[in-house]
C-alpha cells in the first residue's frame, strides 16, 4: 500500500505524480465501447477531420478517469474508503491519440468526519499533456518537473473529494 492516510495529507501541498500514460487509439476505442459512447468525434476519422479539431479527440471522461488513476499511488492506494465527489470538471484543451498525460494534485481541504473515525480530503487534480509540441522536456519518468514542464498544456482539471482512512492505532 502506497497511499496516504488522512493524517498524512497537508492542505496546500502539491503532489506531482510519477506515473504517466500514453493514450492509444485502442484505449479510446475500448473506453467508448465499454461506455456505449458512439460520438463520431471520438471514433470516426472522416467526421473528425471536418471539425475544428481536424482529427479524432480522446473521450473526455476517459481523460478524467485516467487522471484519477495516475494520482492513486501517491494519494489513496489502499487507504480510501470511497470517492465522494468529482466537482468543477473542466476540459480546457483536447487530448489526441498518442498524447502522454501526467497529473498533479493539490490538497485543498481536509476535515475529520463527525464521528472522528475517518477523514474527508479534497484535492484539485490537473492533467497535462507532456511535450505535445516536442519543444519542452515535460516531466521525466520519476515525475520530476523538466525545465519546460510549465508549458505542458492543461487538458483536464477537477476537484476530487475522498473519504480516507485514518492511520491505524497500532502503526
Amino acid at each position: 500500500m502506497s497511499g496516504r492516510y488522512y493524517e498524512e495529507f497537508t492542505v496546500g501541498e502539491t503532489i506531482d505524480h510519477a506515473a504517466r500514460r500514453t493514450i492509444s487509439e485502442a484505449d479510446n476505442q475500448r473506453f467508448c465501447d465499454m461506455t456505449m459512447n458512439q460520438q463520431p468525434l471520438h471514433l470516426d476519422a472522416a467526421f473528425a477531420a471536418g471539425t475544428d479539431f481536424g482529427e479524432r479527440i480522446v473521450n473526455g471522461l476517459y481523460t478524467m478517469s485516467l487522471a484519477v488513476g495516475l494520482t492513486i499511488p501517491e494519494t489513496t492506494d489502499g487507504t480510501i474508503v470511497a470517492n465522494l465527489s468529482y466537482d468543477s470538471v473542466e476540459h480546457p484543451a483536447p487530448v489526441f491519440h498518442g498524447d502522454t498525460l501526467r497529473a498533479r494534485s493539490t490538497v485543498t481541504d481536509k476535515r475529520e468526519t463527525s464521528d472522528g473515525d475517518r477523514g474527508v480530503v479534497t484535492m484539485h487534480v490537473e492533467a497535462f499533456v507532456v511535450d505535445r509540441d516536442g519543444g519542452g522536456t515535460g516531466s521525466d519518468a520519476a515525475g520530476d518537473e523538466g525545465e519546460d514542464a510549465a508549458d505542458d498544456p492543461l487538458v483536464c482539471a477537477f476537484d476530487r473529494t475522498v473519504l480516507s482512512e485514518k492511520r491505524p492505532a497500532c502503526e
